[in-house]
């Protein structure tokens, strides 16, 4: 059979063919040497095959040359037949027609004298993976099992869960598990039962099928009598496949204590091993086997620590920190056992950043009564660390100790002295600490403050370090005495601060600091709303707005809203829960224990984190029905070419806002200030505010004064039907600009209903605006909506909507053909959110 025709062979470079001429000239050489035994043939042989081989690794078509190099094929020469078989598998997949030409002579070098060459013609064979030769396996394999070469045999087996990956039912029906596991439980050569093991596993654990056959065959691998087996010739195996035996082992499950002490004492020895993957290996096996017994499960934790503690001491810092991971996950489920242990846990200097990170973690998390002063002190040489990350990683770990109740009354003292460091990094970042523990210890306000105080906020770049010392200006006013006037030189600088989460405690501490001294910061306040409500941020605006008309409504109820009883918090948030921590330790000696996170979550495709969204709609299958006929049922695949799960405009970040109104402070002295602020004082104090306290008599001068005296935007009633079909939709998009772009707050209400994302789209139906296409999963969701106004050539709105239910937030993007018209729409398109709610 003539081999088929072919492409012309490209060239990448000078020193490549520049067309069928030199592969043509191989062709000719290569059909002169076929068959011949002279002398030197074989060397020349070689010579032709590297070149072939050079010409197929940089992409050039040489697959004319087939029938010759199978031809030269046949000669004794094992790096010849090496080479040969790397152009045959090359070729294989995408010439099934040449690959055929391949089985005769494949399958007489199966037949080889010599067990090297048999080895090799199987592995071939069983690499060419084309599913129209699968009948051909079946004989080589078989004859391979029962080779008696045990490097046939190693083939043999690998090549068995290769014909898996091709055909299930073949692979089943040609009896090839049950021959394997014979040949595992028999064979005297430890890799060929490694082998065994290795496809048992792939085939009967992980399995393509759910056959009874497959059930059984899963149940048979982690018998008693199997795993006894492997397990007392452990010893005989290399590491890779030592770790295939203890993951099994791991899954046994004994039938009473006598056999778990039985298998403990049998790998013993293996904690000692130099493998770092061997020893998790056996660790994951002895915690698994104690977890129903208390006492000696306690007793593996003293156990296991020696072990962990010299293999982190040893090796590269990237098996250290694998190894560290691991350390810390039981070092957080049982932290007091390796609470006399904190001094291997201090980082030394020529460690790399990441190692130091998780030594932090973990003296955090191993701190107690009788560690805590040594520990701390070590901590505090770190703040001095060149590395700024180690420096702030190290105030936070002080910070956490603090928190867990253990020598508070030094911490805060150190503390306090990071503040005269005069380093930017660590001023913010003690600022920030110093406001947690104000929360917990309110006890510690007077000293903190005090030092506190002395600080200029010129001095405090960063913006979270910022928000607290704002945070505590507003919450402390009382005890600070230049507090207005502070709070009143940074909102002067408004428009220069980029941050949000800065501008909206500067709202806050405005209002807590006017109600404990209102002649002194009257005006802050007024220009805090001013600039507040003309503030471009929509968090920023609908909080000066809600202080505004709270402040209208009744100045009692503003004060108590700003101003509530003071409350401790006794216990913060912990970012992991117990049952995210449970499956991580299901899954140990794994990423996930290096992840700190289970194995879904970066492996499923909605757990991989935020969604990334694009600009464009080109890649989005809108489908090529109508809108009208577009239920709201219809969902979209997360495919490559579905722009709602696969973009790459990535979500802006948002601030999330939490009350920061959980004190007072202590009481003014009254021969100043009244302690109660009335509504009469408002006004005397305030004359240019003049609150009224009734909302129905809001007063101009206010509105005048905080611009809320805008223009009425026009009304909008919006075509009950519009139609709009998906690529004029898809062409709309892309050729409008985007008119407004808006943020706002689901309520708990939508937050539920939007348990069934279909709700949102029945919903927005009721209210005239259309749903075109919809994707992700929960948190994270994402709508395309379309209205029109009413009337035959009215303008259409587009809305890109995105919304996270975890943070309760949505994210708008309008495109308008009457970019004067969206705001209205924005309004009534919230307006119509908003009265969302579970059926």
């Amino acid at each position: 059979m003539a081999p088929p025709a072919t492409n012309p062979p490209k060239s990448s470079s000078p020193s490549q063919p520049s067309g069928k001429s030199e592969v043509t000239d191989l062709k000719l050489q290569l059909r002169q040497l076929a068959g011949s035994i002279t002398p030197g043939a074989d060397d020349s042989r070689r010579e032709l095959f590297k070149k072939v081989i050079s010409f197929m690794t940089v992409g050039i078509d040489v697959s004319a040359a087939f029938s010759e190099m199978v031809m030269c094929s046949a000669t004794s020469d094992v790096v010849l037949k090496k080479m040969c078989y790397l152009y045959v598998c090359n070729y294989a997949r995408s010439n099934p027609d040449l690959a055929l030409l391949t089985i005769n002579f494949l399958q007489k070098d199966c037949r080889d004298e010599d067990p090297m060459i048999r080895g090799l013609a199987l592995r071939s064979l069983c690499s060419l993976r084309v599913a129209n030769l699968v009948e051909y396996l079946v004989s080589p394999l078989t004859s391979g099992l029962r080779d008696n070469s045990p490097y046939v045999r190693m083939v043999a087996a690998i090549g068995v869960l290769k014909l898996y990956h091709i055909s299930p039912s073949t692979c089943l029906d040609s009896d090839f598990p049950a021959m394997l596991k014979t040949l595992m439980l028999s064979d005297p050569d430890a890799q060929v039962v490694a082998n065994c093991l290795s496809s048992l596993q792939e085939i009967w654990s992980l399995g393509f099928s759910n056959s009874e056959e497959v059930s059984r065959g899963r149940e048979a691998l982690l018998s008693k009598q199997v795993v006894y087996y492997l397990l007392n010739r452990i010893r005989e195996f290399n590491e890779w496949a030592q770790c295939l035996v203890l993951e099994l082992a791991s899954k046994y499950i004994p039938i009473d204590s006598n056999e778990v002490f039985n298998i403990m004492n049998l790998l013993e020895d293996r904690l000692q091993h130099a493998n770092s993957a061997v020893v998790l290996a056996t660790i994951k096996v002895f915690l698994y086997l104690t977890m129903s017994m208390t006492d000696v499960h306690q007793q593996v934790y003293e156990r296991i620590k020696a072990p962990l503690l010299t293999l982190v001491s040893s090796g590269s810092p990237e098996q250290s920190y694998a190894v560290l991971s691991h350390l810390h996950l039981l070092v957080m489920r049982a932290p007091v056992l390796f609470s006399s242990d904190y001094k291997h846990f201090y980082c030394h200097y020529s460690e790399p950043s990441y190692v130091k990170k998780l030594k932090l973690e973990m003296l955090t998390a191993i701190a107690n009564e009788s560690n805590t002063f040594e520990i701390v002190t070590e901590l505090c040489e770190y703040v001095a660390n060149v590395d700024i990350s180690i420096s702030r990683e190290s105030i936070r770990a002080i910070g956490k100790i603090a928190l867990q109740q253990y020598d508070v009354n030094a911490i805060v003292d150190r503390l306090l002295q990071f503040l005269e460091m005069d380093k930017d990094y660590v001023t913010a970042e003690t600022l920030v600490l110093v406001k947690d523990l104000l929360r917990k210890y309110p006890q510690w306000s007077h000293d903190c403050i005090a030092v506190v105080g002395n600080i200029s906020s010129k001095n405090v770049q960063e913006p979270k370090g910022k928000a607290a010392l704002i945070w505590m200006l507003g919450e402390y006013s009382n005890d600070m005495l230049d507090a207005p006037y502070i709070l009143e030189s940074l909102l002067e600088n408004w428009e220069e601060e980029h941050s949000p989460e800065v501008r909206l405690h500067l709202l806050t501490a405005s209002m807590k600091c006017f109600f404990k001294r209102p002649p002194e910061t009257q005006k802050a306040l007024g220009a805090a709303l001013a600039a507040g409500l003309a503030d471009s941020h929509q968090d920023v605006h609908d909080r000066a707005l809600f202080y505004y008309r709270l402040l209208q409504y009744d100045v009692s109820v503003a004060e108590k809203v700003v101003n509530p009883p003071k409350q401790v918090v006794s216990v913060f948030a912990d970012i992991q829960s117990n049952e995210i921590k449970d499956r991580i330790f299901d899954e140990f000696n794994s990423l996930s224990v290096v992840y700190q996170k289970p194995a879904y979550m970066f492996t499923d495709k909605e757990h991989r984190g935020p969604f990334e969204f694009a600009e464009e709609l080109g890649s989005l299958s809108l489908g090529a029905d109508s809108v009208e006929n577009l239920t709201p049922t219809q969902s979209y695949d997360a495919t490559d070419n579905d722009l709602l799960l696969s973009t790459s405009e990535k979500e802006e970040s948002k601030v999330t806002i939490n009350s920061d109104s959980a004190y007072s402070a202590p009481g003014y002295d009254a021969s100043l200030v009244p302690l109660v602020v009335t509504q009469a004082h408002l006004e005397s104090d305030l004359p240019n505010l003049a609150l009224p306290s009734m909302p129905s008599h809001a007063s101009s001068v206010l509105d005048d004064l905080l611009g809320l005296n805008a223009p009425v935007v026009p009304s909008l009633e919006l075509k009950q039907k519009a139609v709009l079909d998906p690529g004029s939709f898809q062409r709309k998009w892309g050729q409008l600009a985007t008119s407004l772009s808006q943020e706002f707050s689901v309520a708990p209400q939508g937050v539920a209903a939007l348990a069934v994302p279909q709700a949102l789209l029945r919903h927005m139906q009721t209210h005239s605006i259309q749903c075109i296409a919809s994707g992700g999963q929960p948190p994270n969701l994402k709508f395309f909506f379309f209205a029109q106004r009413d009337g035959e050539t009215s303008p259409f709105f587009l809305v890109e909507c995105q919304i996270n239910t975890s943070s309760a937030k949505a994210h708008i993007k309008i495109k308008s053909e009457d970019p004067s018209l969206s705001e209205p729409f924005s309004a009534l398109f919230q307006t119509a959110f908003s009265a969302l709610s579970p059926s």
